[in-house]
């Protein structure tokens, strides 16, 4: 079973809590009596804005013909959709 520590608890601890969840990766449901009030946790891999520059030099790079490829679809798919006719998403 998960420990979920009190929000005193962790307000007491909290660059110790801080650190577990920084570099253990670890998670915790913060509870005020029983009810769970909050959720610390990391910060999700790749939703770090300072980490954008890095993730996409890391990408690969499409080559001419699959660039050219890739336009060819997506023109297509543009295309299709303004083709379509428009529905009402609510009606059943």
């Amino acid at each position: 079973m998960r420990f979920n520590p009190s929000v005193t608890e962790v307000a007491r601890n909290f660059a110790d809590y801080i650190n577990r969840v920084a570099f253990r990766g670890e998670h915790f449901i913060l509870m005020r009596g029983k009810k769970a009030v909050a959720e610390l946790r990391p910060v999700p891999a790749g939703k770090r804005l300072g980490e954008l520059p890095a993730l996409l030099a890391s990408l690969p790079r499409l080559g001419e013909a699959e660039a050219d490829a890739l336009l060819e679809d997506l023109t297509r798919a543009s295309d299709d959709l303004s083709r379509a006719p428009l529905r009402d998403p609510w009606a059943s």
